[in-house]
């Protein structure tokens, strides 16, 4: 799916006003009904990642910390079944997953009298009933599993999305007979950047040469895309000519902007590929 511009400020101007919970794509689904919950799930991401961004430091100072912890303990002792470490993130404007983290750290160092490895951290929130306190390891259980931009389970289900895609990709180029090399097969010659797919053979898509795809499942916002431009886009092209880039939940319209230059950017697989030959250029 591609926005405008003027249509993507409309979305993330909407989207301000919401909390990273998985209630917030139901109200953005009725809002927006024409467009795809993948997009929309996507947009949300990118915008709430930039505001967490923009604003972390202020939840990170040891005054903040120790007013969410002293609230936290006060909350669940009036209010125990209430999810108070959720309600405490939303009050706040922080996002769920990351409050759980910041509290579990102040619990552990409280109850060890140092601070945990980052590796003790983590494997806790993957897996809370490993958290002795069983009333936190909850309520760290139920801000993971609310949060749709942080967290352990988001991160999982990106990761099975962009594989996902690259599967699907492969599958489409096999589908038209079409001779490539995979990330893995490119490092295993010895790259050690390279695009998700070379093509043995290029192709031409609307009238553009392309010798690699680069498959992306998100949207392709503006800062996002200026960020892949300089630190890979722009890379694949000097070493391996023009390309496509794929971002399967969509794009601003108005970036598509350096066909002329090397790079294309689509939302599906293209359906007017034509084979070419080697050094003829010619189909």
């Amino acid at each position: 799916m591609k926005l405008s511009r003027a249509e993507y400020k409309t979305i993330a101007k909407f989207m301000e006003q919401l909390i990273p919970t998985r209630q917030c794509m139901k109200m953005l689904k009725e809002r927006f009904p024409s467009h795809s919950q993948s997009t929309l799930l996507s947009i949300f991401s990118l915008e709430y990642q930039r505001r967490m961004k923009r604003t972390i430091s202020k939840h990170h100072t040891p005054e903040a910390i120790e007013s969410y912890y002293q609230r936290y303990v006060s909350a669940v002792k009036t209010r125990p079944s209430s999810p108070v470490l959720l309600d405490l993130a939303s009050e706040v404007d922080f996002s769920p997953a990351l409050m759980a983290r910041v509290i579990l750290e102040r619990f552990l160092e409280e109850q060890e009298g140092a601070v945990s490895t980052k590796p003790v951290i983590n494997s806790m929130l993957r897996e809370p009933s490993l958290i002795p306190d069983r009333s936190l390891a909850n309520h760290i259980y139920q801000c993971t599993i609310n949060d749709c931009c942080y967290g352990p389970l988001v991160d999982c289900i990106k990761h099975a999305i962009g594989q996902e895609h690259e599967i699907l990709l492969r599958d489409k180029l096999r589908e038209r007979n079409l001779s490539f090399l995979d990330e893995n097969q490119l490092r295993a010659k010895g790259y050690d950047k390279t695009p998700d797919i070379i093509l043995e053979v290029p192709i031409a898509v609307e009238g553009h040469i392309v010798h690699w795809i680069e498959s992306k499942a998100s949207f392709g916002d503006e800062c996002s895309h200026r960020t892949y431009l300089n630190e890979q886009f722009w890379s694949y092209w000097n070493r391996f000519g023009p390309g496509l880039v794929i971002y399967w939940h969509g794009f601003i319209e108005e970036l598509d902007c350096h066909r002329d230059r090397g790079i294309l950017l689509g939302d599906r697989f293209p359906s007017d590929v034509v084979t070419l030959c080697h050094g003829t250029g010619q189909g």
